[in-house]
Protein backbone atom coordinates (compact mmCIF):
# COMPACT_ATOMS: atom_id res chain seq x y z
CA UNK A 1 0.00 0.00 0.00
CA UNK A 2 1.39 3.24 -1.13
CA UNK A 3 0.61 6.12 0.10
CA UNK A 4 0.23 9.08 -2.49
CA UNK A 5 2.14 12.28 -1.44
CA UNK A 6 0.12 15.29 -0.74
CA UNK A 7 0.27 18.55 -2.45
CA UNK A 8 -0.02 22.03 -1.39
CA UNK A 9 -3.18 23.23 0.08
CA UNK A 10 -2.91 26.26 -1.83
CA UNK A 11 -1.64 26.49 -5.40
CA UNK A 12 1.68 27.41 -6.41
CA UNK A 13 0.19 29.73 -8.90
CA UNK A 14 -2.70 31.14 -9.52
CA UNK A 15 -4.28 34.84 -11.22
CA UNK A 16 -4.47 36.12 -7.75
CA UNK A 17 -0.85 35.26 -6.78
CA UNK A 18 0.60 36.33 -10.00
CA UNK A 19 -1.11 39.95 -9.77
CA UNK A 20 -0.06 40.17 -6.24
CA UNK A 21 3.80 38.89 -7.03
CA UNK A 22 3.55 42.24 -9.85
CA UNK A 23 2.40 44.58 -7.64
CA UNK A 24 5.11 43.98 -4.88
CA UNK A 25 8.00 44.26 -7.52
CA UNK A 26 6.15 47.57 -8.75
CA UNK A 27 6.05 48.72 -5.18
CA UNK A 28 9.77 47.46 -4.28
CA UNK A 29 11.65 48.37 -7.35
CA UNK A 30 10.07 52.30 -6.68
CA UNK A 31 10.93 51.92 -3.00
CA UNK A 32 14.37 50.39 -3.88
CA UNK A 33 14.85 53.00 -6.43
CA UNK A 34 14.09 56.34 -4.13
CA UNK A 35 16.09 54.57 -1.17
CA UNK A 36 19.26 54.49 -3.72
CA UNK A 37 18.10 57.98 -5.15
CA UNK A 38 18.78 59.20 -1.41
CA UNK A 39 21.94 57.20 -0.80
CA UNK A 40 23.53 59.04 -3.84
CA UNK A 41 22.39 62.14 -2.66
CA UNK A 42 24.11 62.31 0.83
CA UNK A 43 27.20 60.72 -0.45
CA UNK A 44 27.40 63.49 -3.23
CA UNK A 45 26.40 66.01 -0.76
CA UNK A 46 28.92 64.50 1.82
CA UNK A 47 31.65 64.79 -1.33
CA UNK A 48 31.03 68.49 -1.96
CA UNK A 49 31.36 69.27 1.40
CA UNK A 50 34.49 67.63 2.29
CA UNK A 51 35.73 69.40 -0.82
CA UNK A 52 35.00 72.89 -0.16
CA UNK A 53 35.55 72.63 3.73
CA UNK A 54 39.52 71.52 2.60
CA UNK A 55 40.15 75.06 0.66
CA UNK A 56 40.02 78.44 1.52
CA UNK A 57 40.46 81.44 -1.30
CA UNK A 58 42.76 84.77 -1.88
CA UNK A 59 41.28 87.43 -3.68
CA UNK A 60 43.29 90.18 -4.60
CA UNK A 61 41.24 93.00 -6.46
CA UNK A 62 43.18 94.98 -9.33
CA UNK A 63 44.65 98.05 -8.52
CA UNK A 64 47.36 100.89 -10.79
CA UNK A 65 49.21 101.16 -7.70
CA UNK A 66 49.85 97.43 -7.03
CA UNK A 67 52.30 95.02 -7.97
CA UNK A 68 49.62 92.08 -8.53
CA UNK A 69 52.68 89.22 -9.44
CA UNK A 70 54.30 90.41 -5.38
CA UNK A 71 50.71 90.79 -3.77
CA UNK A 72 49.85 87.42 -4.73
CA UNK A 73 53.13 85.62 -3.76
CA UNK A 74 52.64 88.01 -0.84
CA UNK A 75 49.26 86.65 0.42
CA UNK A 76 50.29 83.03 -0.12
CA UNK A 77 53.46 83.41 2.35
CA UNK A 78 51.08 85.37 4.60
CA UNK A 79 48.41 82.56 4.78
CA UNK A 80 51.21 79.91 5.11
CA UNK A 81 52.67 81.50 8.31
CA UNK A 82 49.10 80.22 9.88
CA UNK A 83 48.86 76.99 11.85
CA UNK A 84 46.97 74.62 10.09
CA UNK A 85 47.43 75.72 6.76
CA UNK A 86 49.03 72.72 4.63
CA UNK A 87 49.98 74.58 1.05
CA UNK A 88 48.95 77.68 -1.21
CA UNK A 89 48.76 77.57 -5.20
CA UNK A 90 48.39 81.17 -7.13
CA UNK A 91 46.30 80.48 -9.99
CA UNK A 92 48.13 81.69 -12.84
CA UNK A 93 46.69 83.71 -16.23
CA UNK A 94 45.80 80.57 -17.97
CA UNK A 95 44.18 78.59 -15.11
CA UNK A 96 42.37 81.89 -14.33
CA UNK A 97 41.06 82.19 -17.94
CA UNK A 98 39.40 78.31 -17.79
CA UNK A 99 37.10 79.95 -14.76
CA UNK A 100 36.12 82.47 -16.85
CA UNK A 101 35.54 80.63 -20.35
CA UNK A 102 32.29 79.65 -19.56
CA UNK A 103 31.13 83.12 -18.70
CA UNK A 104 33.35 85.03 -21.08
CA UNK A 105 34.58 82.62 -23.95
CA UNK A 106 38.06 81.95 -25.03
CA UNK A 107 40.59 84.23 -26.16
CA UNK A 108 40.75 86.54 -22.81
CA UNK A 109 43.70 89.21 -22.06
CA UNK A 110 43.53 89.20 -18.89
CA UNK A 111 45.99 92.66 -18.73
CA UNK A 112 42.88 93.93 -20.43
CA UNK A 113 39.82 93.26 -17.75
CA UNK A 114 39.99 94.21 -14.08
CA UNK A 115 39.79 90.86 -12.86
CA UNK A 116 40.44 89.87 -9.55
CA UNK A 117 43.38 87.62 -8.95
CA UNK A 118 42.59 84.42 -6.77
CA UNK A 119 45.44 82.22 -4.46
CA UNK A 120 43.99 78.66 -2.99
CA UNK A 121 44.68 77.66 0.25
CA UNK A 122 45.24 74.34 1.51
CA UNK A 123 43.91 73.77 5.34
CA UNK A 124 43.80 70.82 7.20
CA UNK A 125 40.32 70.08 7.92
CA UNK A 126 40.75 68.49 11.60
CA UNK A 127 42.74 71.69 12.89
CA UNK A 128 41.58 74.61 11.02
CA UNK A 129 43.50 77.89 10.83
CA UNK A 130 42.38 81.18 12.20
CA UNK A 131 40.21 82.57 9.89
CA UNK A 132 39.47 86.20 11.37
CA UNK A 133 43.21 86.29 12.48
CA UNK A 134 44.51 85.89 8.53
CA UNK A 135 41.87 88.10 7.51
CA UNK A 136 42.94 90.54 9.45
CA UNK A 137 46.44 90.60 8.78
CA UNK A 138 46.18 89.82 4.84
CA UNK A 139 43.84 93.16 5.11
CA UNK A 140 46.81 94.85 6.79
CA UNK A 141 49.65 93.97 4.38
CA UNK A 142 47.19 94.23 1.06
CA UNK A 143 44.53 96.06 1.27
CA UNK A 144 42.92 94.43 -1.66
CA UNK A 145 42.78 91.36 -0.63
CA UNK A 146 39.93 89.28 1.03
CA UNK A 147 39.56 86.12 2.34
CA UNK A 148 36.79 83.68 1.57
CA UNK A 149 36.77 80.50 4.30
CA UNK A 150 33.69 78.75 2.29
CA UNK A 151 31.72 78.84 5.66
CA UNK A 152 28.46 80.74 3.93
CA UNK A 153 28.63 77.62 1.26
CA UNK A 154 29.59 74.96 3.54
CA UNK A 155 26.57 76.04 5.64
CA UNK A 156 24.09 76.36 2.42
CA UNK A 157 24.84 73.63 1.23
CA UNK A 158 24.70 71.30 4.66
CA UNK A 159 21.51 72.96 4.64
CA UNK A 160 20.40 71.78 1.06
CA UNK A 161 21.57 68.79 1.56
CA UNK A 162 19.65 67.96 5.00
CA UNK A 163 16.46 69.51 3.13
CA UNK A 164 17.02 67.02 0.10
CA UNK A 165 17.59 64.20 2.22
CA UNK A 166 14.74 65.02 4.22
CA UNK A 167 12.39 65.44 1.05
CA UNK A 168 14.30 62.23 -0.09
CA UNK A 169 13.42 60.27 2.88
CA UNK A 170 9.53 62.01 2.34
CA UNK A 171 9.10 60.65 -0.55
CA UNK A 172 10.55 57.14 0.49
CA UNK A 173 8.35 57.12 3.58
CA UNK A 174 5.20 57.64 1.12
CA UNK A 175 6.29 54.88 -1.03
CA UNK A 176 6.34 52.54 1.85
CA UNK A 177 2.71 53.49 3.07
CA UNK A 178 1.76 53.48 -1.00
CA UNK A 179 3.23 50.26 -0.52
CA UNK A 180 2.18 48.75 2.62
CA UNK A 181 -1.34 49.66 1.64
CA UNK A 182 -1.30 48.04 -1.77
CA UNK A 183 0.25 44.69 -0.39
CA UNK A 184 -2.46 44.61 2.47
CA UNK A 185 -5.00 45.31 -0.03
CA UNK A 186 -3.75 43.00 -2.50
CA UNK A 187 -2.77 40.34 -0.25
CA UNK A 188 -6.34 40.46 1.26
CA UNK A 189 -7.77 40.17 -2.76
CA UNK A 190 -5.53 37.05 -2.62
CA UNK A 191 -7.07 35.52 0.12
CA UNK A 192 -10.71 36.12 -0.98
CA UNK A 193 -10.34 33.92 -3.69
CA UNK A 194 -8.76 30.99 -0.79
CA UNK A 195 -11.50 31.79 1.21
CA UNK A 196 -13.63 28.26 0.70
CA UNK A 197 -9.89 27.10 1.38
CA UNK A 198 -9.25 28.48 5.09
CA UNK A 199 -13.40 27.42 5.49
CA UNK A 200 -12.75 23.71 4.45
CA UNK A 201 -9.67 23.20 6.48
CA UNK A 202 -11.86 24.77 9.67
CA UNK A 203 -14.11 23.31 9.40
CA UNK A 204 -12.61 19.71 9.41
CA UNK A 205 -10.85 20.41 12.26
CA UNK A 206 -7.43 22.35 11.39
CA UNK A 207 -6.48 24.55 14.24
CA UNK A 208 -6.29 28.58 13.49
CA UNK A 209 -2.45 28.23 13.26
CA UNK A 210 -1.57 25.87 10.95
CA UNK A 211 -4.28 27.13 8.38
CA UNK A 212 -2.41 30.47 8.77
CA UNK A 213 1.13 29.01 8.87
CA UNK A 214 0.42 27.02 5.20
CA UNK A 215 -1.02 30.75 4.22
CA UNK A 216 1.98 32.55 5.36
CA UNK A 217 4.64 30.05 3.44
CA UNK A 218 2.39 30.32 0.41
CA UNK A 219 2.15 34.33 0.66
CA UNK A 220 6.40 34.66 1.87
CA UNK A 221 7.33 33.04 -1.22
CA UNK A 222 5.23 35.47 -3.57
CA UNK A 223 6.57 38.32 -1.49
CA UNK A 224 10.50 36.87 -1.64
CA UNK A 225 9.62 36.57 -5.61
CA UNK A 226 8.13 40.29 -5.92
CA UNK A 227 10.54 41.48 -3.86
CA UNK A 228 13.63 40.24 -5.10
CA UNK A 229 13.04 41.27 -9.31
CA UNK A 230 12.06 44.81 -7.90
CA UNK A 231 14.75 45.03 -5.68
CA UNK A 232 17.16 43.58 -8.28
CA UNK A 233 15.93 45.82 -11.02
CA UNK A 234 16.36 48.75 -9.29
CA UNK A 235 20.14 47.57 -8.11
CA UNK A 236 20.37 47.35 -12.32
CA UNK A 237 19.59 50.83 -12.72
CA UNK A 238 21.90 52.18 -10.66
CA UNK A 239 24.77 49.81 -11.54
CA UNK A 240 23.87 50.38 -15.62
CA UNK A 241 23.94 53.94 -14.87
CA UNK A 242 26.74 53.97 -13.51
CA UNK A 243 28.54 51.96 -15.84
CA UNK A 244 27.41 54.15 -18.62
CA UNK A 245 28.99 57.38 -16.41
CA UNK A 246 32.35 55.66 -16.29
CA UNK A 247 32.71 54.76 -20.11
CA UNK A 248 31.52 58.66 -20.80
CA UNK A 249 33.67 60.40 -19.53
CA UNK A 250 34.76 64.03 -20.65
CA UNK A 251 31.62 64.17 -22.45
CA UNK A 252 28.80 67.45 -21.96
CA UNK A 253 26.11 64.60 -20.67
CA UNK A 254 28.12 62.82 -18.44
CA UNK A 255 29.84 66.03 -16.98
CA UNK A 256 26.32 67.03 -16.82
CA UNK A 257 25.06 64.36 -15.36
CA UNK A 258 27.76 64.75 -13.04
CA UNK A 259 27.40 68.46 -11.65
CA UNK A 260 24.03 67.97 -11.31
CA UNK A 261 23.67 64.15 -9.32
CA UNK A 262 27.36 63.53 -8.62
CA UNK A 263 28.50 59.40 -8.88
CA UNK A 264 25.72 57.11 -10.09
CA UNK A 265 27.49 54.90 -7.44
CA UNK A 266 24.81 53.62 -4.20
CA UNK A 267 27.67 51.82 -2.72
CA UNK A 268 28.04 48.94 -0.49
CA UNK A 269 25.76 50.56 2.06
CA UNK A 270 22.99 51.23 -0.67
CA UNK A 271 22.86 48.08 -1.95
CA UNK A 272 22.33 46.75 1.66
CA UNK A 273 19.77 49.01 1.58
CA UNK A 274 18.15 47.55 -1.04
CA UNK A 275 18.28 44.49 0.41
CA UNK A 276 16.91 45.07 3.73
CA UNK A 277 14.18 46.82 1.79
CA UNK A 278 13.07 43.47 -0.22
CA UNK A 279 13.17 41.78 3.65
CA UNK A 280 10.93 43.93 4.98
CA UNK A 281 8.43 44.26 1.81
CA UNK A 282 8.77 39.87 2.14
CA UNK A 283 7.85 40.50 5.92
CA UNK A 284 4.91 42.71 5.14
CA UNK A 285 3.57 40.46 3.08
CA UNK A 286 3.98 37.68 5.39
CA UNK A 287 2.18 39.11 8.49
CA UNK A 288 -0.47 40.66 6.50
CA UNK A 289 -1.29 36.97 5.47
CA UNK A 290 -1.20 35.81 8.55
CA UNK A 291 -3.19 38.45 10.21
CA UNK A 292 -5.61 38.04 7.65
CA UNK A 293 -6.20 34.52 7.60
CA UNK A 294 -6.44 34.48 11.46
CA UNK A 295 -9.43 37.16 10.86
CA UNK A 296 -10.80 34.81 8.37
CA UNK A 297 -11.08 32.33 10.90
CA UNK A 298 -12.23 34.95 13.44
CA UNK A 299 -15.32 35.62 11.35
CA UNK A 300 -15.96 31.98 10.75
CA UNK A 301 -16.20 31.17 14.34
CA UNK A 302 -18.29 33.92 14.75
CA UNK A 303 -20.88 32.70 12.51
CA UNK A 304 -20.60 29.34 13.34
CA UNK A 305 -21.80 30.46 17.39
CA UNK A 306 -24.86 32.73 16.03
CA UNK A 307 -27.51 30.91 14.93
CA UNK A 308 -29.17 34.04 13.21
CA UNK A 309 -25.63 33.98 10.65
CA UNK A 310 -25.45 30.44 9.40
CA UNK A 311 -26.90 31.76 5.87
CA UNK A 312 -23.22 32.96 5.58
CA UNK A 313 -21.27 29.13 6.37
CA UNK A 314 -21.17 26.55 3.41
CA UNK A 315 -23.63 24.17 3.22
CA UNK A 316 -23.04 20.53 3.71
Amino acid sequence: MQVRPTGPILPSSNIQGNALMVVIAIMAFLACLTLGAVSMVRATAASWQSQISREVTIQIKPDDSLDMDQALNRARDIALTFVGTREGRVLDDAATARLLEPWLGTGLQLDELPVPRLVVVTIDESNPPDFAAMRALLQEEIPQASLDDHRTWVDRLVSMARTTVLIGMGVLALVFTAMILTVVFATRGALSGNRHIVEVLHFVGAEGRFVASEFQKHFLKISLKGSAAGGFAAAAVFAVLGFWQRHTVATPESDQASALFGQFTIGFSGYMGVFATMIVIALITTVTARLTVMQTIAEIDSIRSDPARLDGLPNG
